[in-house]
């Protein structure tokens, strides 16, 4: 159980002066022998940061299912007349699917990019997906247009009931986890520069009239930084001022819907009226749940029109591709669906249920949410290893492992190693990042930075690794990703050396 010596380019990365005051844990086994390779501290809990996600996604794929489909119907409430006019309501059944067509591809597969725009205000930037976000709603408006529907009297309303609405711990400011999700329930506004001292141009998408965007952006010199500032100026307003300079790429950054609902349904209203259906509702104002049925009984409507999302593995690879926290919390509450239950809270006792079936020693690991940026969350590199140990033995393996960010190549690991690395390609595993702000230094302090995942070595031998690194302190964002960088050399060496 010993493992053998670290090879001396991990110890030379251990030994920098950045990780004086620093705390390793590194266990490495081959999956086929069992033998362990290397490990250091591989029994100590550690600040996993978002490698937690491999625990709330194993889960969830165990819950869930690999095949399962959303499912998101429309209800007509009321008589169709002769001339196609609804008396009465069309309601939205929202069932907790985290794209609502959003990011579906033409090959049914849901796109996602090396640079998530649930990220962009934390790192600065975001590549957004070539999908319209709004495409889910045109298909269920198109639908509802085909089925004859001309016109609606009465209201057009969500039924967000499908489980308990929550701003998770050390998340709320972020999200609200919640059953109806149209693009992540953000509005991407994109700026682009011009010339020095004019305006820079800005773009926004979903375009809907609840939300206008007021702009005062300028040009800058293109030596100076960009700096933006959104903020709510008012219901319904949007207002971003700030810097771009000339001759710098488009900047994206997001701005989180206030209320999820009423947001859905002010885009449903639009996609409806594009397809020629009028509503006699208001486009803007509050979703009126209060004109729900007392329960989610529709078995006495007519179903209108239904969209079915792509497979849950889908989803799954979004998730820890890109580290998609909103759709990794709210994997607790689609997991408490499943069994009959309603909470996150009782998404993480399923949670639990899961681990012990899966052989892990719980008196070692605390999970207290779905993304991994609890304060709670602690994990030993032994019970790591352990959980993608019993992932690879099971049926859906293939489905968990093509879900992972493959080093060097997409994701998370996209830019972890040089193009031209021998390990490119052979790594595929989960990141893991925590900073936090250290006032007193005026400094960075990463309290975790993690990667965990398999590896096909240069000798064909396949492992199960997990390299934990806990309270480093950086000057800047520059040296975080260098830090993230020495966990990608820690796996180039495993790979050579093996």
């Amino acid at each position: 159980m010993e493992g053998e010596p670290l090879p001396a380019s991990v110890t030379g990365i251990m030994n920098n002066t950045r990780y004086d005051h620093a705390w390793w844990g590194i266990l490495v086994e081959d999956l086929d022998t069992g033998e362990v390779i290397y490990q250091v501290n591989p029994e100590k809990m550690f600040s996993p940061g978002s490698t937690t996600k491999l625990y709330t996604g194993a889960a969830a794929l165990d819950v869930i299912g690999a095949d399962y489909r959303f499912e998101t119907p429309v209800y007509a409430r009321g008589h169709v007349d002769s001339s196609g006019n609804l008396n009465g309501d069309l309601i939205l059944v929202a069932s907790g699917d985290l794209t609502t067509g959003g990011r579906t591809t033409p090959d049914g597969k849901i796109a996602y990019t090396d640079l998530d725009h649930g990220d962009a205000n934390s790192l600065g930037n975001a590549v957004l997906t070539t999908p319209d976000p709004l495409s889910g709603l045109n298909q269920l408006a198109q639908q509802v247009s085909d089925a004859g529907i001309k016109s609606v009297s009465g209201e057009v309303i969500i039924d967000d009931r499908f489980f308990d609405k929550i701003d998770p711990p050390d998340s709320a400011s972020d999200y609200t986890l919640t059953p109806i999700v149209i693009n992540d329930n953000l509005i991407d506004i994109t700026v682009k520069p011009s010339q020095p001292g004019r305006e820079a141009e800005v773009d926004w998408r979903p375009k809907t009239a609840a939300y206008k965007v007021e702009a005062n952006v300028i040009t800058a010199d293109p030596d100076e930084a960009a700096q933006l500032e959104i903020l709510t100026g008012g219901p319904g307003v949007i207002k971003i001022s700030g810097q771009i300079p000339a001759g710098n790429g488009p900047v994206v950054q997001t701005y989180r819907v206030e209320n999820p609902s009423s947001f859905a349904r002010s885009l449903l209203i639009e996609a409806l009226e594009r397809e020629g259906v009028k509503i006699n509702a208001q486009v803007r104002g509050n979703n009126p749940s209060d004109l729900l049925p007392p329960s989610m009984d529709y078995s006495d409507m007519e179903r209108v029109v239904l969209l079915t999302s792509p497979p849950f593995s889908e989803n799954l690879k979004l998730i820890l591709k890109v580290s998609q926290n909103m759709h990794a919390d709210s994997l607790l509450p689609l997991m408490a669906v499943k069994e009959g239950k309603r909470s996150f809270w009782d998404g993480l006792t399923i949670e639990r249920t899961f681990l012990e079936k899966a052989g892990l020693d719980l008196n070692s690991l605390s999970i207290s949410d779905g993304r991994g940026n609890s304060p709670a969350d602690f994990m030993t590199p032994r019970n790591t290893v352990n959980l993608l140990k019993y992932m690879s033995s099971r049926d859906d393996s293939q489905v968990y492992l093509d879900a992972l960010p493959i080093l060097g190549v997409d994701g998370s690991l996209a830019t972890s190693i040089s193009p031209e690395s021998p390990v490119k390609g052979k790594v595929q595993a989960k990141t893991g990042t925590t900073a936090k702000y250290d006032a007193v230094n005026d400094r960075i302090i990463v309290s975790s930075k993690a990667l965990a995942g398999y590896m096909t070595t240069s000798e064909g031998r396949r492992l199960a690794f997990a390299v934990y690194v806990n309270n480093v302190p950086v000057e800047n964002i520059e040296e975080l990703e260098q830090v993230g960088n020495d966990l990608g050399s820690v796996c180039e060496a495993i790979y050579r050396e093996n």
